[in-house]
């Protein structure tokens, strides 16, 4: 269906996080006329913000205001029908309607779900509060929304010890926050490396040394079986029959695709929400999946840059284009201060060279930091880049456009001159990814420079750099003063900015 075909398009998208904002701003980018009725239901009561950013607000450098991604004022001058406190408890496919918790019916041509993920809370005695209505025992948060952080944060007077069960890059977060407030932080983690989809034993090991300086200790192949109260103090009980003093337990065990309303849908629901390379359901084509609720071919992604990417393909074919989503390269980065760390692909790969396999590794753990690549018949297939490593925009680079490695793959560990492998943005070439959460390039951030943008904050309203994980924001801000930019706001207007940068984004073919 085309814009032309249908004047007035009813889209529905439930759920306001990460990834149903940027669909909001990916349509209207295209849809500047307006031919689109677009309504917005968010189940939390809070505007669209960035989860990433969460455990900078739990240790207190970040407000709820400064990871505040799109305002509701924006949502109303862009003629956007917000509805936030709101959840959707029933889709009607047959009428093509939803029913909300307010009472609503609201009609719909396409449906989106970008219903996110819940924190899983496992099935540790004491976790959960079974005399209290089935809520969250005594002293136990979970870390997932900005509500949580709020829960937890109300939770903090007086505590001098916490505990974070899970170890995955959630559990890290949590814990190095805690620990910036001044709180000793233990991580009791059921397995034998923290991070382990991400980082092998060996880069495990660097971090857990990175992060005890900072107050966080790590126990490792722990199995919790209680959290209790014993002798007045408040402890997780281990198998092995150790307690753990927690003045408070933080609950960080993963999560899990939010696909109840989905279910009750009867669409087909598999890890996550099945959809196709246009990502309709497979079950309805006029409903739509994004983000951590849905699965294509077989995945489904934890990550923000995935579903942004997501949302631009949907965008385009909501809005009557030709696209396709093939699926995207993930590159995990843990957002905790003072913790430098980028993972991708075949982390726990060993050289082997009949299948065409090279392994580079660098560790310096007193100084924490560890590098380790795979190369894979000359692309880079994988890496863990922990430690401020200079080259990891590079390799990146490498592993998200699969190009070939240099002559001497060694640069791409230790930076030589005259090699690709540079910490000078100066030096960058056009075509050179900076921002990967939103697929800006040295060039587009040069362009809007040119067109006036003077500042960081100027360059993120054209192009979103900076907006996503924030990694980029050191290289953004080199870029800026070596394009020499007068310090004054870009001369198109905001909307515009906007539109005029989301029209420069190369959707995939």
């Amino acid at each position: 269906m085309t814009i032309k075909e249908a004047p007035v398009t009813r889209v529905v998208i439930v759920g306001n996080g990460m990834a149903g904002s940027r669909l909001v701003q990916e349509l209207r980018a295209r849809d500047p006329q307006r031919h689109l009725h677009i309504t917005v239901i968010g189940a939390e009561p809070d505007p669209a913000y960035n989860r990433i950013l969460l455990s900078s607000v739990l240790a207190g450098s970040l407000t709820a205001a400064d990871v505040e991604m799109v305002s509701p004022s924006w949502y109303a001058s862009e003629g956007v029908d917000l509805r936030l406190g709101v959840a959707v408890e029933h889709v009607d496919r047959v009428r093509q309607r939803v029913l909300t918790t307010a009472g609503e019916h609201i009609g719909y041509d396409r449906l989106v779900l970008a219903t996110g993920s819940r924190a899983w809370v496992p099935p540790i005695e004491g976790l959960v509060d079974e005399l209290g209505g089935g809520g969250l025992g005594p002293d136990v948060a979970v870390f997932r929304t900005l509500r949580d952080c709020r829960d937890i944060l109300g939770r903090l007077s007086g505590v001098r010890r916490a505990v974070v069960l899970g170890g995955g890059l959630l559990g890290v977060e949590a814990a190095r926050g805690l620990a910036g407030r001044g709180i000793e932080v233990e991580i009791v983690h059921p397995l034998d490396r923290l991070m382990e989809r991400q980082l092998d034993k060996e880069a495990s090991q660097v971090l857990m040394s990175t992060l005890r300086p900072l107050g966080v200790r790590v126990r490792l192949g722990a199995h919790a079986r209680a959290y209790d109260e014993v002798a007045g103090q408040r402890v997780l009980v281990l198998d092995d029959g150790v307690r753990v003093a927690a003045d408070v337990l933080v609950v960080a065990c993963g999560v899990r695709p939010d696909v109840g309303l989905a279910r009750e849908a009867k669409l087909a629901v598999e890890q996550a929400i099945v959809v196709d390379d246009q990502l309709a359901s497979v079950s309805d084509p006029r409903i739509h999946a994004i983000g951590e609720c849905a699965q294509h071919a077989g995945k489904v992604y934890g990550l923000v840059a995935p579903a942004w990417e997501q949302a631009v393909v949907l965008a385009e074919v909501i809005t009557g284009g030709k696209t396709a989503y093939r699926g995207s390269p993930v590159v995990t980065r843990l957002k905790a201060a003072d913790v430098d760390l980028a993972a991708m692909g075949e982390v726990n790969a060993d050289a082997d060279g009949a299948r065409g396999v090279e392994v580079l590794r660098f560790a310096d753990p007193a100084r924490g930091r560890y590098q380790k690549i795979v190369i894979r018949n000359n692309r880079v297939a994988g890496a863990i880049m922990l430690g401020g490593a200079e080259t990891v925009g590079t390799v990146t680079e490498l592993f998200d456009r699969s190009g070939p490695v240099p002559a001497d793959p060694r640069s791409l560990i230790f930076p030589v001159a005259g090699t690709p492998a540079t910490a000078d943005p100066a030096r960058m070439s056009d075509d050179e990814l900076v921002c990967r959460c939103n697929t800006v390039s040295a060039g587009n951030i040069r362009q809007v420079c040119a067109d006036g943008a003077g500042t960081v904050a100027d360059v993120a309203l054209c192009t979103r750099a900076t907006t996503g994980c924030g990694g980029c924001r050191d290289v953004v801000s080199a870029l800026v003063d070596a394009a020499s930019c007068t310090p004054s706001p870009p001369r198109h207007g905001a909307q515009d900015a906007r539109r005029r940068a989301a029209a420069r984004v190369e959707v995939p073919a």
